[in-house]
């Protein structure tokens, strides 16, 4: 009984840690063990054409954001103008990342709600997302020139969080 209570005892603990963060509202700036390590290698087929694919490797020497989505998330829907703003701006490569969907819902709300991506990468099964430390929809990578994973947001991108922390981080890297 007691090899039981050490276990139960970190649960605890990492659930309380959590609520209180979701409670807070800080969820934006949970910590992910990625952060300065190369993103994931993957090769997906994109969402509006299966027989084209996309891979981080593809913009090597560019700084670009990974924002994964899914049409059956709620959050997503208040994030997306923010993005299609973002996106006429053209300051970096948006690449969406369509997270265990299905393909002609991910298609179908694009075409409702508009398209601030260059190219969208359908992750049916969720595996690839798995490996990038999904762990809700929407999260947004802000990946560099070296392809490492620089910063992640959990949750909406806001127009606040836009201007105070992507925005500038994004100028930065692409200086360097």
């Amino acid at each position: 009984m007691k090899r039981f209570l050490i276990p139960l005892g970190l649960f605890l603990v990492m659930a309380c840690t959590l609520a209180l963060a979701l409670k807070r509202g800080d969820t934006q700036d949970l910590p992910s063990p990625l952060i300065g390590k190369p993103a994931p290698a993957f090769n997906l087929s994109q969402l509006d054409d299966p027989a084209k694919t996309f891979g981080p490797q593809k913009l090597k020497g560019q700084v670009w954001l990974l924002n994964v989505w899914a049409s059956w998330c709620t959050s997503c829907r208040k994030e997306h103008p923010v993005l299609l703003d973002f996106a006429k701006q053209g300051l970096v490569p948006v690449i969406g990342f369509n997270y265990q969907d299905q393909r002609d819902a991910g298609q179908q709300w694009l075409t409702l709600h508009g398209n601030p991506y260059r190219l969208t990468a359908f992750d049916e099964d969720g595996r690839v997302g798995m490996d990038l430390g999904v762990i809700g929809v929407p999260e947004t990578f802000v990946i560099d020139k070296q392809g490492r994973i620089r910063y992640k947001v959990t949750g909406p991108i806001t127009p606040e969080v836009l201007k105070d922390k992507l925005v500038p981080l994004l100028k930065e890297l692409q200086r360097g």
